[in-house]
């Protein structure tokens, strides 16, 4: 007949599983006598932003497409000129990149140095048009003005 697998270390560190366990166990409840038991955990908000635990008198009822889960979609921005006037805040002349403050819109647009008609510098006043880049928005035709 063989030996029984299981060595004195796992014994002890199966007694200190179940005694962890049982512990845990044991606040648990301890907590939820504290508590009182309240049943369901629900908060319900008003009109105003704020938190309550009773329901409001009067539901007022949402349609669902109305709830909007998401980020505000963009205004469209067709009616603004082509020829945008900004500001230069970042420029990088070792790496070619930077971004401008669009005055109108006071967006950040990325500019690459390929884009440029002249060189350009932090806090230039630019003109510039905008067109849609990989990862946003780009300048081209970046030129400074005077």
């Amino acid at each position: 007949m063989g030996r029984s697998q299981e060595t004195f270390g796992k014994k002890e560190r199966e007694k200190k599983k179940q005694k962890k366990k049982e512990l845990k166990a044991k606040r648990k409840q301890e907590r939820r006598q504290m508590e009182g038991d309240k049943g369901d955990n629900i908060t319900y908000q008003d009109v105003y932003g704020n938190f309550h635990d009773t329901p409001p008198e009067k539901a007022e009822k949402v349609k669902a497409e109305n709830v909007n889960l998401g980020a505000a979609p963009r205004e469209d921005m067709g009616d603004l000129d082509p020829i945008r006037k900004g500001v230069v805040t970042f420029f990088n002349h070792d790496k070619g990149y930077g971004f401008i403050r669009d005055k109108a819109t006071q967006e950040s647009i990325f500019v690459h140095v390929k884009n440029l008609e002249e060189e350009i510098n932090e806090d230039n006043a630019v003109t510039f048009e905008v067109e849609q880049g990989p990862k946003g928005p780009s300048a081209y035709n970046v030129k400074v003005t005077r």
